[in-house]
């Protein structure tokens, strides 16, 4: 069972402002929510591997090709306004 001081405890930490009504509805539904755990901790998990999803997947990768090779010139004729090689940008203080 959590206590309201367990509640007012949690608040502080999450910086979270609750008013006296609250603490108690806070204080059932965490307590509803270890009791959900602990009914889990009840499953027979012999055999299980650990999983990081619920479902099995893995990352597709393109291989990484070149298609089209844009040349200094290219780039720097679509900038608004250039310096030698360089994108010339307004000053930020």
């Amino acid at each position: 069972m959590i206590e309201i001081k367990d509640v007012e405890h949690v608040a502080k930490l999450a910086r979270l402002e609750i008013t006296e009504e609250e603490k108690p509805k806070f204080a059932k539904q965490l307590g509803d929510i270890l009791k959900y755990v602990e009914m889990m901790n009840e499953v027979d998990t012999t055999g299980v591997e650990p999983m990081s999803h619920s479902i099995d997947f893995s990352n597709v990768m393109r291989e990484d090709i070149e298609h089209y090779e844009v040349t200094r010139e290219e780039l720097m004729s679509n900038a608004p306004d250039v310096e030698g090689e360089f994108f010339k940008v307004p000053k930020i203080n």
